[in-house]
């Protein structure tokens, strides 16, 4: 996720970021600079009466006025649900990290300073989770010098095996946190009203992984998003049609400005509305998952040192 300072406006104008929109659309933005330029020049050199082109233009330009209402609330629409999946998905992982944290403050009250093994594990776990829900929303998994960092003492090693060939590694990862806090209230170190209390804090680490998976599998229905992007490319195409006679030859920079402006809206709401991967835009789930751990160890062990 990119860093800025919102008020730094000469930044913004100035600054073209490496994944800025205007990068991507530039062969496009030249194939439709010379469509406009020889849409203009067909107009401006033409035979036919130039009063009756402009009274013609004028009045489907009334029409064209409409298209372009309609094409704004569809575009507004493509946003706000893209950005609210991006900020659903920022929740949930803020859910995550005071769950983690209130997970770890209920471990360490009930357990005692004289359980650190116990401790140690749970700070492994939940830690680990963490790290794989991030993986898991990626298409990927953990491998074993994530999982060997996560559960760095030699008492945990077989968690490593267990979570390498898992193929839902948050899933896995949540299983062994129930079955061990099975073993913990069967040896008696927690009681059952405990028990209990450690449930519903299990749930909700799996309430989000179901929710984020949810944003994940669940895009903008295909056939709203193709409509979208074949109505933005036949109203730049129209566009040079309908003014070239009023505006020359500076049609040909103006309707290049246009489609930057409508497919910048349409790429940015495509890259924002799965927020769980790489791209610059979207959401810092590995320096998240790291402040988890971070936290949950310092609250369970009192250790700051982690090695991702």
């Amino acid at each position: 996720m990119i860093s800025y300072k919102p008020g730094d406006w000469f930044t913004f104008i100035l600054k073209i970021h490496k994944y800025e929109t205007f990068r991507q659309l530039i062969p496009l933005m030249i194939g439709i600079m010379a469509y406009s330029g020889i849409i203009g020049v067909i107009e401006t050199t033409s035979y036919v009466n130039s009063v009756k082109l402009i009274e013609l233009t004028r009045s489907i330009s009334t029409i064209y006025s409409i298209l372009g209402f309609t094409l704004s609330l569809m575009l507004v629409f493509r946003t706000n649900s893209a950005y609210e999946r991006w900020w659903e998905g920022r929740k949930l992982w803020g859910e995550l990290t005071n769950s983690s944290r209130s997970f770890a403050t209920h471990a360490y009250a009930i357990l005692g300073k004289e359980r650190e093994a116990e401790r140690r594990t749970l700070a492994s776990l939940i830690g680990a989770y963490a790290y794989a829900l991030r993986y898991h929303l990626k298409g990927e998994k953990m491998d074993r010098d994530m999982l060997a960092n996560a559960f760095d003492h030699p008492s945990l090693e077989f968690y490593v095996e267990q979570f390498l060939s898992a193929p839902h590694q948050p899933i896995a990862i949540n299983r062994a946190l129930v079955a061990y806090f099975h073993e913990l209230n069967a040896q008696g170190a927690i009681t059952a009203d405990q028990f209990l209390l450690f449930r519903n804090e299990l749930n909700k680490l799996i309430d989000v992984c179901g929710a984020c998976e949810r944003i994940k599998s669940t895009p903008i229905p295909y056939s709203y998003s193709a409509f979208l992007k074949k109505f933005i490319f036949f109203y730049v195409m129209l566009f040079p049609l309908l003014y070239a006679v009023h505006m020359s030859y500076f049609i040909i920079p103006v309707t290049a400005f246009i489609l930057y402006v409508l497919a910048s809206i349409e790429l940015i709401a495509e890259e924002i509305e799965d927020p769980f991967n790489d791209s610059p835009n979207d959401l810092p789930t590995f320096k998240m998952s790291k402040n988890i751990a971070m936290n949950v160890r310092q609250i369970l062990l009192g250790d700051h040192a982690l090695h991702f």
